[in-house]
């Protein structure tokens, strides 16, 4: 069964997605950018995003530990280690598969990175 997870971009319903959507014991986090963060450094806007994801996959059922992948988009490389760093806090442990691009320009000027997330749950799938 299918959960869309709505979340509080302004651009849900123009551009026509979701925050997470739960399908079985898989989730997958949309693009996430810092909005409330927007002015931030880098490592400050990746805390404030993974955050975010935190709480969008605990309300789909998930936790940090369930995360098996992130994609992180940053606007400039020589952010790469302190957006690294940031992200790492969170999941130094877990360990998720990782991906790193440099991309031109996110959806606001103000982002410095924005990151994407795959979790799987280990317990049965959601019923209802």
């Amino acid at each position: 069964m299918r959960r869309n997870i709505p979340g509080t971009s302004p651009y849900e319903p123009v551009i026509g997605f979701s925050r997470a959507v739960r399908v079985g014991n898989t989730v997958h986090v949309s693009g996430t950018g810092p909005v409330g963060a927007d002015l931030a450094d880098p490592a400050t806007q990746t805390r404030h995003i993974l955050e975010i994801i935190r709480g969008v996959l605990e309300q789909a059922g998930a936790r940090l530990e369930d995360v098996v992948r992130t994609r992180i988009y940053l606007t400039r490389a020589d952010d790469w280690e302190a957006v690294g760093r940031a992200h790492g806090e969170f999941f130094g442990a877990i360990r998720p598969a990782a991906t790193m691009v440099v991309v031109a320009q996110l959806l606001q000027p103000t982002w410095h990175v924005e990151i994407e997330a795959d979790a799987v749950i280990e317990s049965a799938p959601e019923k209802g």
